[in-house]
């Protein structure tokens, strides 16, 4: 009874948190971004093949600058994340309060740029006037784009709801109606924004974005790169699932700027000419980190547990679901698994759901840190490529060897526990037949 009551706080705390207005327009809004993350990896794989005589022989074809249209593209992309995430963060906060929500979306891409300086100095001490300084558009940009998206939705929403707004006759097309309805919540918006500009710019000589920077988003970054962060996140997301709740999706949703923040800030030291190591301050935290050796085949990495099955299940339901499940591991979908097991609310699964993939994260981050893994730069590759291959791509012999070795420990770690929960279930089966 008494663990039925504390299943209850917790799952009501945990949906009241999930349901927050800002926490569901922060999950929506990132997602626009996902696209150009996946295209923008394409064309950065392209450009850093990692097979030197491939490179020689494009080379030597197409020149030395072969590879300048391909990271065209990829700056194109990755380079601009910040105000994409700005524009989705406020354009799903006002849609998901059913407004109109392009005007919020513009909004915040404007504020975004209105909060940043039109002006970039050059390593001479040049200052170049009418330009976007990309410095900040980027990965260094993220948490100021989600606090522009964040509050320019609700700022924008606010207004809307309180019918603060500029009426125009019935007779008015809706198209044209619903863009003087963003008059008033436009100009206090942008109003404000030229005075937190005037602020920042003339009281503390920087800009809120590079404020932001410095005194949030690094230590933020710091966090997820230290081992009490990557046990306590990594947690987060199975914790959450064993409750029915899409941990990888709430975790995601509040963390991944601060992932892609790090892959950028990674790719950076690449472009640099850096070695791309944590002596040089490499990140080893990143969107690639989970996807291989954390989330692989599902969030709890339960490949172990669908391997376990398909080696010593004696009950039907096990033999089944087994062979059922398997087949969308491969490709990273662990659903089937987590609730036709079942593994929410099973009390024998929270344990090694939970602990598997923090010892794999913990084991990782400590392989990445005394270089036997190297970290990430901005190549991603999309979340359903299989195991063994995935590692391959990001991280070479090395990086599939690893996934063998975290599927190994999954399996192992998973049997005793899915032994027991076997053994329940062929009981009950054989209890049916005799009745």
């Amino acid at each position: 009874m008494e663990q039925a009551k504390f299943s209850d706080k917790m799952i009501s705390a945990v949906m009241k948190f999930v349901n927050l207005k800002a926490i569901v327009a922060l999950k929506d809004g990132v997602m626009y971004t996902l696209p150009l993350s996946l295209c923008g990896s394409v064309f950065l794989l392209l450009a850093q093949i990692p097979y030197q005589p491939f490179n020689d022989w494009m080379a030597s074809i197409f020149g030395s600058g072969w590879t300048v249209p391909l990271l065209q593209i990829y700056n194109a992309s990755f380079g601009i994340m910040a105000m994409a995430a700005a524009v989705g963060i406020g354009y799903a906060y006002a849609k998901n309060e059913k407004h109109e929500p392009l005007s919020a979306g513009i909004l915040s891409l404007v504020v975004f740029l209105g909060l940043n300086n039109f002006s970039v100095t050059t390593d001479k001490g040049v200052t170049v006037s009418n330009v976007i300084d990309k410095s900040w558009t980027g990965g260094q940009g993220m948490v100021t784009a989600i606090i522009v998206g964040l509050v320019v939705g609700a700022v924008y929403s606010w207004f809307l709801t309180k019918k603060i707004t500029i009426k125009l006759p019935e007779s008015v097309p809706q198209g044209v109606a619903n863009q003087f309805s963003a008059l008033i919540p436009g100009i206090v918006i942008l109003l404000g924004t030229m005075i937190v500009y005037m602020f920042f710019r003339y009281a503390l000589n920087t800009t809120f974005i590079g404020w932001i920077y410095k005194v949030l988003q690094t230590p933020l970054q710091g966090l997820t790169d230290s081992l009490p962060g990557v046990i306590i996140l990594t947690a987060a997301v199975p914790f959450l699932w064993w409750f029915g709740v899409h941990g990888a999706m709430i975790v995601g949703g509040v963390t991944g700027s601060l992932y892609t923040a790090n892959e950028l800030a990674n790719q950076a030291l690449i472009t640099s000419g850096k070695e791309l190591t944590i002596a040089n301050g490499a990140h080893i935290m990143t969107p690639q980190f989970g996807a291989l050796f954390v989330t692989v085949t599902g969030s709890g990495l339960t490949v172990g547990l669908v391997i376990a099955a398909l080696l010593a299940a004696k009950s039907e339901q096990s033999k089944a679901l087994g062979k059922i499940a398997i087949w969308p591991a491969i490709f990273n979908i662990n659903e089937p698994i987590i609730f036709g097991f079942p593994i929410v609310m099973n009390p024998f699964m929270f344990l090694p759901f939970v602990l598997v993939p923090v010892v794999s994260a913990v084991v990782t981050y400590f392989a990445i840190k005394i270089g036997f893994l190297h970290p990430f730069s901005a190549v991603e590759v999309p979340w359903t490529t299989p195991p063994i291959i995935s590692g391959f791509i990001l991280q070479g012999v090395k990086g599939a060897l690893w996934q063998i070795v975290v599927i190994a420990w999954s399996t192992i770690a998973y049997y005793p526990f899915f032994k027991k929960q076997d053994a329940l279930n062929y009981k009950m089966e054989h209890e049916e037949e005799l009745v």
